[in-house]
Parts: structure tokens; C-alpha cells; sequence
């Protein structure tokens, strides 16, 4: 069976996270990602923590090993180098960009039009083509120049203002999230420009804002009305619509308990010993309990207490209440719901040769009628640099040589 985007070419300028996590899905649905980079390589190809035969470490201990940001994103994908900064090398680019379905790039605001790839010039090559733009705050509005990472993002969006509690200041989620979203949401655009375009035969630009994807999310949660709720900012593990909802001590670990329908509650206690707790009006309804979170978080804390995590969590199963154990990394690793799933990829080094001591996730998305994935691992940096600029330059290998002597690709 073919890929959903089988076929589907895409010049992939994207570095870091951001765009590779966009351009990564692409792959993983069928669309040959090309990614172009200048000759002097992708910055993570040989930035820590490394992988390769003796371990994982922050320092290189072979020639063999490779960044794992790389070897994770870059799955799926093939490797060519272009300098696009060269008269040269420009005018090969877009002769690529002819034979080219989608063009996604992550540069800051400014930086394809003063390379000559702007959008305008981009369509009048190819007016079917797909053009994404991936930024920190968009290609419009004032704040367009900013530089931004993942930190500056959640910062500006809000998250980190709603994240942790009260005592702890400011806190960034655990991951780069504002990056992964937005390289979510930028694949989830290209697909739905290809959509457009097989429809009316045009192509389109997509611009991306790691700010606006975040915020487009975290914002289903009424944080303007939070003042006039008198709810604080951060909640910890908390959410203001539900009680009891928060993480308890267990006898060996801790484990999640969230509550949003009255059955469950009513289970819950029920479990615990404790249904009289249903005619206490300081827990007569879901307003009152979030009135009196602390003591509800002391009576089921209380008794989470007594038990192993394994035991309070068949409890709470077999009664229909909604509960998880808090994995530490090495147990998500052996979760086997994921692994049934096939969400843990092995990670393989291509100049080492091997698979890693180190894991990738799997494709999120399970299709009834197409596959989705990662075919190849990671390439050697610029590895398809003959075979790409052959079949959609139409350079031969002697111009190709010429051109690596003279740094262009």
C-alpha cells in the first residue's frame, strides 16, 4: 500500500527542532523529504549527547558518533548539500524547486528574501508549490524579527506562567513543547495546502508561529478569566474545572487520580472506605470540592498512602476511575502499551553502522488503509547529494564534482 503522501517532493531548509518535527512527519506519511543543508553540515549532525558503539555521552569517544537530536529527526529523510548563498548554488535550487511539490524552511523573518526564496519568488517558479514558513511569532505583527527558542515561546505565550505552583516562580514545561507543537501544526498545514492545491491546482504559503501554535492550545484553558474565578496562575497538577485531579503519594511512587463526573467520584470514595463523603457539603458537587482542594487532596492522599502504586491503581481500574501511575522515563520505556503501538523505534547510526543504545519515537498516527513511518534511518550527512541534484537539477556527476571542489555543495 502507498504512503498518504507518496510521490509528494519536499525541499526540507529546516534546522533544529521545529522544522525538522514538521518535515519528520511529512516523511513519515510518504513524502520524500529532501533536506538541504549548507556544506558546512547540520549543527546537531555532531552536537551532544552523542551516540555511537561505546555509548551515549555529552563527548565524542569515536569518529562514529553523532548527535541524537539528528539521528531522531532526520529519520525517513535524505541528505544533500546546497549553499544557497552562492549565485550557483541559488540557481540550482531553483531548478529544484521546479520539479519540488512542497519548499519548508524555519529561518527568522527576513533571511529567505535576502537569500532570493522568498515566497513571491518561489511561486513564480512553481505556482503549485507548497511554501511553509516556521517562525518564533509569525511573519506579520511586531514582534515578527524576535529570535526565539523554545524557552522564549513558552515564556511569551503564557505557558510558563500557568506551569508549576505558585512557590516555584516561572517554570518551562519538561520538553520543548512549543517547538514540537508548532512543527506539528506546520506539517498538519502542508497537508492541508496539498489538499487545496489538488483541489484548484494552486499552491499557497503556510506561515507557522511557534507562539501562535502554542498559545492556540494552552488557551482552551480559561486563563482571562482566571482573576475574576479568584483562581491562581499555577495550579501545579491541578485544573480548575475538576476535584479531586492531582498527583498522590503512593507507598512506592505516586499516582494521577482525576475526577470530572459525579459516578467517578462516588467510585472513588467508595473505594477508599469513605462513601459517607458523598452527604459532605463541603464535597456535595464538583464547585465545592475545587472550594476545598486541600482537603480533598489530604483524604485521598491519605490514602494512597498506605498502598504500592500497583494495588491503588487495580483499585481504582476495577472501579472505572481514571488514574496512572507517574512513570520515570525508564518505565515509559517498558510500558508495553507503547510498545504494542509501536511507539519505541530503535535508533541507528549510519556512520557507525549500527543501532544505538538509545530509542525514537514511532509514528503517532495509525491509518486503517495506508502505512505511516520511517522507512530508513537518519542519512549520512549529504548523502544523496549526487543522486538528488542529478535527478531534480539535472547536473551531471563531473558538474557535481566541480561544485563540491568549489564548496557549493
Amino acid at each position: 500500500m502507498d504512503k498518504v503522501l507518496e510521490g509528494v517532493v519536499v525541499l526540507d531548509l529546516t534546522r533544529m527542532f521545529s522544522g525538522p518535527q514538521a518535515s519528520l512527519f511529512l516523511a513519515g506519511l510518504g513524502a520524500e523529504g529532501i533536506k538541504i543543508d549548507d556544506p558546512t553540515g547540520d549543527p546537531t549532525a555532531f552536537a551532544p549527547p552523542f551516540a555511537g558503539p561505546e555509548g551515549v555521552s555529552f563527548e565524542r569517544r569515536t569518529d562514529t558518533d553523532m548527535g541524537l537530536a539528528y539521528l531522531k529527526r532526520q529519520r525517513g529523510k535524505k541528505s544533500t548539500t546546497l549553499n544557497l548563498k552562492s549565485a550557483e548554488g541559488h540557481a540550482i535550487f531553483m531548478r529544484m524547486v521546479k520539479s519540488a511539490d512542497v519548499v519548508i524552511e524555519n529561518f527568522s523573518v527576513g533571511v529567505s528574501e535576502r537569500l532570493g526564496i522568498g515566497w513571491p519568488v518561489l511561486r513564480e517558479v512553481n505556482p503549485r508549490l507548497v511554501h511553509c514558513a516556521l517562525t518564533g511569532y509569525g511573519s506579520t505583527g511586531p514582534d515578527r524579527k524576535l529570535k526565539a527558542y523554545d524557552l522564549m515561546v513558552q515564556a511569551a505565550a503564557g505557558l510558563m506562567s500557568i506551569t508549576g505552583r505558585p512557590d516555584t516562580g516561572p517554570l518551562k514545561a519538561g520538553s520543548p513543547l512549543s517547538d514540537a507543537i508548532a512543527g506539528t501544526f506546520a506539517a498538519f498545514g502542508v497537508v492541508s495546502a496539498l489538499l487545496h492545491r489538488n483541489r484548484t491546482g494552486v499552491g499557497q504559503s503556510v506561515d507557522v508561529s511557534m507562539a501562535d501554535s502554542l498559545f492556540a492550545l494552552l488557551f482552551d484553558e480559561p486563563i482571562d478569566c482566571y482573576d475574576r474565578l479568584g483562581m491562581q496562575y499555577q495550579q501545579g497538577n491541578r485544573i480548575m474545572r475538576f476535584s479531586p485531579f492531582n498527583a498522590y503519594a503512593t507507598a512506592d511512587g505516586a499516582i494521577t487520580i482525576g475526577i470530572a463526573l459525579e459516578a467517578e467520584w462516588r467510585a472513588l470514595i467508595a473505594v477508599m472506605g469513605q462513601p459517607g463523603l458523598a452527604d459532605d457539603p463541603r464535597f456535595r458537587d464538583v464547585a465545592a470540592r475545587i472550594r476545598h482542594n486541600e482537603q480533598i487532596d489530604a483524604i485521598v492522599g491519605a490514602w494512597t498512602r498506605t498502598l504500592p502504586t500497583a494495588e491503588v491503581q487495580r483499585l481504582l481500574v476495577a472501579a472505572g476511575v481514571p488514574s496512572s501511575p507517574v512513570r520515570e522515563a525508564r518505565d515509559v520505556l517498558a510500558w508495553e502499551q507503547l510498545r504494542a503501538r509501536e511507539m519505541l523505534a530503535p535508533l541507528f547510526n549510519p556512520l557507525a553502522g549500527a543501532v544505538v543504545d538509545a530509542a525514537a519515537p514511532g509514528f503517532p498516527i495509525k491509518f486503517s488503509a495506508t502505512p505511516a513511518g520511517y522507512d530508513t534511518p537518519a542519512p549520512k550527512p549529504g548523502a544523496h547529494t549526487h543522486e538528488v541534484l542529478t535527478r531534480l537539477a539535472g547536473l551531471t556527476p563531473t558538474e557535481i564534482e566541480r561544485l563540491a571542489e568549489a564548496g557549493i555543495v
